[in-house]
């Protein structure tokens, strides 16, 4: 059997494994004991989730992508790259939902067969412990996610155009959600060129669906103010925190009232589709991602999309994520309709 028969199997088997609410599926050839006890927490957490919103399983596909491996004597590194599709019912509507994850797979080779040794999250809900100061935010360059073990820094990758940009002014507009949704679901699984895209992707995305609904950028030229997006120019970075900080586009539409505006809504249930969605992991009232709503379920809950872990029609609530602790708080923001 080769290392790539085995992490074949892997998937198939992480497939049942979410299906069955259970690692056993796994437990013949992953021996990564650390990841197997994360999986069981998530699993019983997903598996009361689903419970209560009366959620059953279908079917889950994965396409996988093997896209860079190092081999050694016995011993791979695999970077992999899994698009995951989801069916599941709730009373007589199906629900699908899509999910890209990245992984690296580290595999050995025992008495003559392959075995996976450690399973590392390459990109996944962002995770920032220190992500501000009293009176601002530290520079970009200094953003640094912890992704189960691996670190890598918020910068953006490559830039193509510099947008042009709107201030807010006297006359209004209605926010057109339908538009904001339907960039959601068009750039829910990759970047729009015409924009930078960071490593962590998530506000950036959100700010794109809210800016594609008619919110109008408000051009400061500074960092910390206003809420704009110009790109890279002669090798700088032209975006406020607002735009690409989960904790700073939050505050931003929470206390804006000129354009661009928020009111924080008390329960998920309330939210409209185009509304967003903020999320303290480890609840010290520091925001680390973003969401958008863009359908509800049959029980009228809201599901999201996202980027970093690029989601389409994912459970709000994220029970489902490595990032979810029994601290996790949410914002749930309403957009106001006419900005």
């Amino acid at each position: 059997m080769s290392w790539k028969t085995t992490l074949y199997d892997y998937v198939h088997h992480k497939n049942q494994m979410d299906m069955d609410y259970s690692v056993e599926p796994l437990m013949p050839f992953v021996i990564d004991r650390a990841y197997l006890q994360a999986q069981i927490k998530r699993l019983a957490r997903t598996a009361h989730l689903d419970q209560d919103r009366n959620f059953f399983y279908v079917k889950s596909e994965t396409r996988l992508s093997i896209l860079h491996a190092e081999e050694q004597a016995g011993k791979v590194i695999a970077n992999v790259r899994l698009r995951r599709t989801s069916i599941g019912s709730i009373g007589t509507r199906d629900h699908e939902e899509q999910r890209i994850e990245y992984e690296q797979v580290h595999l050995e080779e025992m008495d003559g067969k392959w075995y996976i040794v450690n399973i590392e999250s390459l990109r996944s809900e962002p995770f920032f412990p220190n992500l501000s100061i009293q009176d601002g935010f530290h520079e970009p360059e200094e953003y640094f996610a912890d992704h189960g073990g691996t670190k890598s820094l918020s910068i953006p990758y490559l830039n193509y155009n510099i947008l042009p940009y709107l201030e807010p002014g006297a006359r209004k507009s209605v926010y057109d959600r339908a538009k904001a949704v339907q960039y959601a679901d068009t750039w829910w699984d990759k970047g729009n060129p015409a924009y930078i895209e960071f490593e962590v992707d998530c506000s950036n995305y959100i700010s794109q669906c809210l800016f594609a609904g008619g919110a109008p950028m408000h051009y400061t030229g500074k960092r910390d103010a206003g809420w704009w997006y110009k790109g890279r120019y002669n090798g700088q970075e032209h975006w406020s925190y607002s735009w690409a900080v989960a904790h700073g586009l939050q505050r931003y539409l929470m206390i804006n009232r000129n354009g661009l505006a928020a009111e924080e809504v008390p329960q998920a249930e309330m939210l409209e589709l185009g509304d967003v969605i903020s999320y303290d992991w480890d609840g010290n009232g520091r925001y680390q991602h973003s969401t958008i709503v863009t359908a509800k379920d049959e029980n009228g809950m809201p599901l999201v999309n996202a980027h970093t872990t690029n989601s389409f029609h994912r459970y709000w609530s994220y029970k489902d994520s490595v990032a979810w602790t029994e601290r996790t708080q949410y914002k749930f923001l309403h957009i106001a309709d006419l900005l």
